[in-house]
């Protein structure tokens, strides 16, 4: 491997040059840490860069590793974290001027569980403000390292630009609505939403607290499979975790024959730029060629309107996590965000409850569609597209976007709670990534990754790597 370009290897193959003493990890973080000091401000990833504490954890972790106790596959390995997750000591600001002096006392428990499995925190990631749509003007917007002038994606706009830029092996993000997926989509990376309650939320800011996911964005479909490992499991902090057995990757190399994935081709072509669909039915044909099984299903007809559903459900349990702030601190607030709290404001208990009835409705019939394959291939949302000219605007200014990048293919397993695998699977007329997304049933990641895999390793879509400028 070419010591120019570590920033650009997987974790598999960092892994094992750490484990066998051929590179140290201090000598990568510094690699890591010099390439964040040359490139990041030209594309603004990170709010926060914690360089001693980076060194400190190497030095450890190169200790460790000498004296013969290796943790495993991250032990070394240098990530960051989307700036909603606590990391003591340092800020998180979750992209809100209203928290720009706050330190936590305390790590996320995702936090915890990676230091834990030995990687090296290189910093906090930008994004929108509280996670929605738009940036608060104070913050800077990430920047896609395929083109200046193209989306970075939202809310973890920082953790897909980094992971694409080669600024962190790997990156905690969160999806709401689909925060995952886009910036994954957005800058040509592989982005894991688990299912509800696999990853531990304690000291992750909320915007919707029976929405948000957190897991990870790599740059391959095996590295997301390590991480989630890494962070997932049941925290008798967060009432929400689930007690299930952690995600088994052991057989994540065995193929897809046999496998049963199901497609909805006017669902997925509907509205969407043909040029995606074509590569995505594409990786279809692909796969069924590896011997997976080809099925027609039929997703619930009011999925391509759930905005309508997910918007008073995410308003309101917004507005009830700002109530340390909004309306005390209105001004505060930038002008999508403080809107979006409006919003919120407005909802009643009664409308909000007559929601949740309706998600619940939607959900068992979408998970009966999911029931009956293994996975189902879609978009993860819409084509690349031009950055907003003002991302930092309020509802009116933003409100294309939401029909630019089809919420309706990440609404529903947010609402759901179902388990996504986004990945590459092709490029359009300008060079710039296609993505697909697998969609699962509850707890299905170790299959929708053996999927994913599968398909890595007859493509080479996520090899390629932004032309940075």
């Amino acid at each position: 491997m070419n010591r120019n370009d570590l920033h650009y290897a997987r974790i598999t193959d960092i892994a094992g040059l750490l484990e066998r003493r051929e590179l140290s990890p201090v000598e990568l973080t510094e690699h890591m840490l010099e390439r964040i000091s040359t490139l990041d401000s030209q594309l603004n990833s990170y709010q926060t860069v914690v360089a001693e504490r980076a060194m400190e954890a190497a030095a450890k972790a190169e200790s460790e590793i000498v004296s013969g106790h290796y943790r495993g596959a991250l032990h070394g390995i240098p990530v960051a974290v989307k700036d909603l997750c606590f990391t003591r000591g340092v800020p998180t600001r979750g992209g809100l001027a209203v928290l720009r002096d706050f330190v936590p006392d305390y790590d996320a428990t995702v936090v915890q569980r990676l230091e834990s499995a030995g990687a090296i925190l290189l910093g906090k990631l930008n994004m929108t403000e509280g996670a929605m749509v738009g940036y608060h003007p104070d913050f800077k917007i990430p920047v896609n390292p395929w083109g200046s002038d193209l989306w970075p994606g939202a809310s973890s706009s920082g953790s897909g630009v980094a992971t694409a830029a080669g600024l962190c092996f790997a990156a905690l993000g969160s999806d709401t609505g689909g925060s995952i997926r886009f910036p994954a989509m957005a800058n040509g990376v592989v982005g894991l939403k688990p299912t509800y309650g696999r990853v531990s939320r304690h000291g992750v800011l909320d915007l919707g607290e029976t929405l948000d996911h957190v897991g990870p964005l790599t740059r391959g479909v095996e590295d997301a499979g390590l991480v989630l490992a890494a962070i997932s499991g049941e925290d008798t902090a967060d009432s929400t975790s689930l007690s299930a057995p952690l995600p088994d990757l052991s057989g994540i190399s065995a193929g897809v024959a046999g496998l049963r994935i199901g497609y909805d081709s006017e669902f997925a072509s509907q509205g969407t730029d043909p040029g995606l669909v074509a590569s995505i039915e594409a990786a279809l044909a692909l796969l069924e060629s590896l011997g997976a099984s080809v099925v027609k299903v039929k997703v619930p007809a009011e999925i391509l309107t759930l905005g309508e559903l997910w918007f008073p459900i995410c308003t309101y349990e917004a507005h009830k996590a700002h109530a340390s702030y909004y309306p005390s601190r209105r001004a505060e607030y930038g002008n999508y965000f403080r809107d979006f709290l409006e919003t919120g404001a407005s909802v009643t208990d009664a409308q909000y409850k007559e929601a949740m009835a309706a998600r619940r409705n939607f959900s068992e019939r979408y998970e009966s569609v999911l029931a009956t394959v293994d996975a189902m291939l879609s978009p993860a949302g819409g084509v690349i597209i031009p950055a907003s000219a003002d991302q930092y605007g309020g509802a009116e200014t933003l409100a294309p976007l939401f029909d630019q990048v089809q919420m309706q293919f990440t609404i529903p397993d947010d609402l759901a709670g179902t388990p996504t695998l986004t990945l590459p699977c092709g490029q359009d007329k300008n060079g710039f990534p296609h993505a697909m997304q697998l969609v699962g049933n509850a707890l299905s990641e170790a299959v929708l990754c053996r999927i994913g895999r599968a398909y890595e390793a007859a493509t080479d879509w996520h090899q390629r790597r932004p032309p940075l400028f």
